[in-house]
């Protein structure tokens, strides 16, 4: 799954002689042409906020030629139907043309980094609303930690209903990654995986900005699930999270949490790219079943209009997250 030598020198040689073009690929890639009624979206943004660690591998983010292989691996899936990365992974994906009739979802606060004093004053150091309309992209995520302890919360919060504006202007998604969080006795922080927490952090993300028009959320699979996803009519896409349980048991929450009339999907990272057998293929492959079923239509997609899409043109979790948000 590891990009070669040769692949990552002509990578890093296009970098260095023709820096533009990065924005001459966004310009001509393969577009989707509409969305299916349930999306199946890889997520690899973990690295940009210094988190690189895998279950008991603190590296296992670490090698980008090893990283971008397995991305590759995903996304050859038809079925898998989209990214969610900040610019440096997305551009290599672009540049290796693996990006073509996907949809691609640009993070843009990656300040919080992880072990961080500062580390729920997340600020939005990468894509912004204007550059994410300008390269084609489909939207744009926010992670939004709700620590009531911490004052820099609030300044996230207001970034965040900013950029709800700014990419519903545009007709771009807003997705909200929601956590109530707090610090835990070591001091670090630390999301609460249960109901209750997540509930509450669901309606604070959904209120942010003048419209929820374009506003998804991106949620993690916790207990009483059905009840969680009662407290919104907001599509809402499923965080499949830091694989800490065996992957039967992973898959297992996942297709019960999108039974769920407002489940519109999941965003997987580390447990499609790293799964304890390392084989991608077929982890992706459960994925894309359990998501899109096991029969699908000629195009190779279900064609349902994603509400509040418009195309672009230019398990039991527990109480410690440690390492499960994005």
């Amino acid at each position: 799954m590891r990009l070669s030598d040769t692949e990552i020198h002509q990578l890093t040689r296009r970098r260095i002689s023709d820096p533009d073009a990065i924005a001459s690929a966004w310009a001509t890639r393969g577009r989707r042409k509409g969305p299916d009624s349930r999306l199946l979206i890889v997520a690899a943004d973990h690295p940009a906020r210094g988190a690189l660690g895998v279950r008991d591998n603190n590296d296992a983010m670490a090698s980008r030629p090893e990283l971008l292989g397995r991305l590759v691996t995903a996304l050859a899936n038809p079925r898998v139907d989209g990214v969610l990365a900040t610019a440096d992974v997305l551009e290599d994906l672009l540049l290796l043309g693996a990006l073509d009739d996907k949809l691609v979802i640009g993070s843009m606060n990656r300040g919080g980094l992880q072990g961080a004093g500062f580390e729920f004053d997340d600020r939005f150091t990468g894509y912004t609303a204007a550059q994410i309309d300008d390269f084609g992209l489909d939207g744009g995520k926010t992670l939004a930690r709700i620590c009531l302890q911490d004052s820099g919360t609030v300044a996230t919060l207001q970034a965040t209903a900013r950029a709800v504006d700014e990419l519903a202007t545009r007709r771009k998604i807003a997705m909200i990654e929601p956590f109530w969080s707090e610090f835990g006795t070591d001091g670090r922080a630390r999301n609460i995986l249960t109901a209750d927490a997540t509930i509450r952090s669901m309606h604070v993300a959904s209120g942010l900005g003048a419209t929820s028009a374009y506003t998804w959320l991106k949620v993690p699979i916790v207990p009483e699930m059905h009840r969680v996803l009662e407290a919104t009519t907001l599509p809402t896409l499923l965080l499949g999270g830091d694989p800490t349980t065996d992957s039967d048991e992973t898959y297992a929450s996942w297709e019960d949490a999108l039974s769920a009339p407002s489940a519109a999907g999941l965003v997987i990272g580390r447990a499609l790219l790293f799964p304890p057998d390392d084989d991608v293929a077929a982890a992706v492959d459960v994925a894309a079943r359990l998501v899109h079923g096991t029969e699908p239509s000629s195009s190779g997609r279900v064609t349902d209009e994603w509400p509040g899409y418009t195309p672009a043109t230019g398990s039991q979790p527990g109480h410690s997250a440690k390492g499960t948000e994005s």
